[in-house]
């Protein structure tokens, strides 16, 4: 065992040695020559000033680098008026349960294969919606693979806006006016509390 700790200790000892000789060599050597393709800079030549139309040119795209672009909704921040969804109050709960009637259609996340127009899905959602305010379970039956009468609690955050700000300006039990436009199809949405 000691003789092994030894070996161990020496085989360090050596690795050691090896790049700190490495290391000096490196750090000493000196630097490459100046070329004659590459006139030393001149102590006696003043920099060049920029005129005010290129300070101006260049303070706008430094502005503009750290201006944040909002991010491409693909009009999933629309409400179905065709308002922007506004910020959801500060009123309003941090976190909701929530029931959806999914409908799906080409294009939408997780559409399946030969799925409905976003125009279909949309009359469907419609046809839906009325269901859902009497009885709300039936509506899920109907809907495709993915409706739910409880989809669980969500925080505030989550989705995009124009469906955040329907859910979370729900009363509690209240089932939304209008079918709701996700990237994932056309939802119905009930709040649950």
């Amino acid at each position: 065992m000691e003789r092994q700790r030894t070996i161990g200790f020496g085989a360090l000892f050596l690795i050691v040695v090896v790049v700190a000789t490495l290391w000096s060599r490196i750090s000493s050597s000196p630097a490459p020559a100046a070329t004659a393709t590459t006139p030393a800079p001149s102590a006696a030549a003043p920099a060049p000033t920029p005129s005010p139309s290129a300070i101006a040119t260049l303070e706008a795209a430094v502005e503009g680098a750290l201006t944040p672009e909002p991010p491409t909704s693909d009009g999933f921040d629309m409400l179905a008026d065709g308002r922007r969804a506004p910020p959801v109050p500060d009123s309003a709960p941090q976190a909701v349960t929530f029931g959806v009637v999914v409908f799906s259609y080409q294009g939408a996340q997780f559409a399946p294969p030969g799925s409905r127009s976003k125009e279909q899905a949309k009359q469907k959602a419609l046809a839906a919606l009325a269901e859902a305010k009497r009885d709300f379970h039936a509506a899920v039956a109907r809907g495709d693979h993915g409706s739910t009468a409880n989809a669980g609690r969500m925080p505030r955050g989550m989705l995009e806006p124009g469906a955040e700000y329907v859910l979370f300006t729900l009363g509690k039990g209240e089932v939304a006016a209008e079918p709701v436009d996700t990237p994932r199809g056309y939802w119905v949405v009930r709040r649950i509390d």
